[in-house]
């Protein structure tokens, strides 16, 4: 017998974070995703990362399309909104909804065969408007609820279970947010707790188009020998570009990284994202040199994983459209509707 629902009780000795909360209430309900699924991986990390920064789940409003990715929303943050859209349709219900209540912290999380193909449009344009989100792809190459078939992420020359070579020129997601004007860009692996809990956290903490690609094996159908997206590839090609935390205000940061350069980000709500450099001359505030670096790293059949581009002077579509403070589903009649002479004023300046 399998149970879906998670016992209400928690012990009274578990810890609580500054808005006292334990990191069981951003929980959700029990996976029913295989068993070792990369994507649980993802979810718990995204728990940790609302937990750490003491986020009121209520002030979430999770979104998702279609496909084993989309299912995860079900699996963290039980008490935050949530909206399962229909296929490819996520990026323009989330910004329908942060142009309606920017209050809200937008968290997307789709899949590489949701978002890379039927989807694609939808991801260009929220990403070029610089819609305020964290956007998450898990990304494992492969349709796991249609039996494993190529997703358009998939590389040229990886084989499926059964052994047959995909012959199609894969679709870069990170080389497309850069191009479109992301100002927040990272990729990780699903199996890199330590990296991936602090890169959603800045994130979050970030205004504008924030895209993190997380490579997320499928157990089922594409982790085995010849395919890309599996634990072995991605641990044996991995070059991580940096280590990083987030830390809150300016707290000294206590975790313990490899020796390199120190460099310090300011976010737009005075945290910081503290970066330590590993590659030779990597700097994540250069996109042209970003994308030629990833260029040559892939060439090398290497996955870069980490902070890819960062723009510390980053906007995001309500600054754009020079919206009001207030959220616009709070506006009375008074302010939407202002009357005649107003629109008199406003036909006059067409004119």
């Amino acid at each position: 017998m399998t149970y879906l629902a998670k016992p209400k009780l928690h012990h009274p000795t578990l810890a609580k974070n500054a808005v006292g909360y334990t990191r069981r209430d951003y929980e959700g309900a029990i996976s029913t995703l295989c068993a070792g699924c990369g994507h649980d991986s993802i979810s718990a990390a995204i728990v940790q990362a609302c937990w750490e920064l003491d986020i009121e789940p209520h002030r979430v409003a999770k979104l998702s399309g279609i496909g084993c990715s989309s299912k995860t929303p079900t699996y963290f943050l039980g008490n935050s909104h949530g909206f399962n859209s229909v296929h490819g349709r996520m990026p323009s219900v989330l910004t329908g909804a942060n142009l309606a209540n920017r209050e809200l912290i937008y968290l997307g999380v789709s899949g590489d065969g949701d978002s890379a193909s039927i989807g694609i449009g939808q991801f260009a344009h929220s990403v070029r408007r610089g819609v305020n989100m964290v956007y998450i792809v898990e990304n494992n190459g492969v349709y796991g609820l249609t039996k494993g078939q190529f997703s358009a992420t998939a590389d040229k020359g990886s084989k499926s279970k059964r052994g047959v070579a995909n012959t199609d020129e894969p679709l870069d997601m990170i080389g497309m947010a850069l191009l479109l004007g992301a100002t927040y860009v990272a990729r990780s692996f699903s199996g890199d707790k330590k990296q991936l809990v602090p890169l959603i956290s800045a994130a979050i903490q970030h205004r504008g188009a924030a895209f993190i690609d997380v490579v997320s094996p499928c157990v089922a159908f594409n982790n085995h020998p010849g395919s890309t997206k599996s634990y072995d590839y991605v641990r044996e090609h991995n070059e991580a570009v940096n280590r990083l935390d987030f830390i809150e205000g300016r707290d000294e940061i206590t975790a313990e990284y490899a020796p390199g350069q120190v460099v310090e980000v300011a976010q737009h709500d005075g945290a910081l994202l503290r970066l330590r450099k590993l590659a030779p001359d990597y700097d994540p505030t250069d996109r042209i040199k970003v994308m030629k670096y990833l260029q040559e790293r892939a060439a090398a059949g290497e996955v870069v994983t980490g902070l890819l581009y960062l723009d510390p002077a980053s906007s995001d579509l309500h600054e754009h459209l020079n919206t009001v403070e207030a959220p616009l589903n709070q506006l009375a009649e008074r302010e939407l509707c202002p009357g005649s002479v107003m629109l008199d004023r406003i036909n006059a300046a067409l004119r």
